[in-house]
């Protein structure tokens, strides 16, 4: 089955290298995306995460050593990981595992410039759950 279009590339290959902690992907198309696992954690799918609608999001932070214990396939469609913070509710399809590895330098811009202003950095502990939020962090719900 190909992506969520039909002319979706899809992925020939996926290799998570653990000690550099990046998902390799080698799409139909040619092209070869080395995506940090952090950046996989931060981007997530879920709504956990991405919230239940625009600007609901919850900043991410504290994920800069998560590790990728499984990566389980969702129908010819998807993987779905569980990263070493416990996090697994995420599900990447081919298309957003193919948007993740071509814009990662943007991506990766905009969160450490939405945890600059937020006060943050990569290493500040995510609050506990019930806990006082970093502004901007989200729904209360996740």
């Amino acid at each position: 089955m190909a992506g969520l279009t039909a002319h979706s590339p899809t992925p020939q290959a996926i290799t998570a290298h653990e000690t550099s902690r990046v998902l390799e992907v080698a799409f139909s198309d040619g092209a070869v995306f080395r995506i940090p696992f952090e950046l996989m954690r931060v981007a997530s799918p879920s709504a956990e995460v991405q919230g239940h609608g625009p600007g609901q999001e919850t900043l991410q932070t504290g994920k800069r050593d998560v590790t990728l214990l499984a990566l389980e396939p969702v129908g010819h469609y998807a993987v779905q990981p569980t990263f070493s913070d416990g996090h697994s509710s995420g599900i990447f399809t081919w298309d957003f595992l193919y948007q993740l590895g071509r814009d990662q330098e943007a991506l990766w811009q905009n969160y450490l410039q939405r945890l600059a202003a937020a006060g943050l950095d990569r290493d500040t502990p995510m609050p506990v759950r019930g806990g006082p939020r970093p502004e901007g962090s989200g729904c209360a719900s996740h």
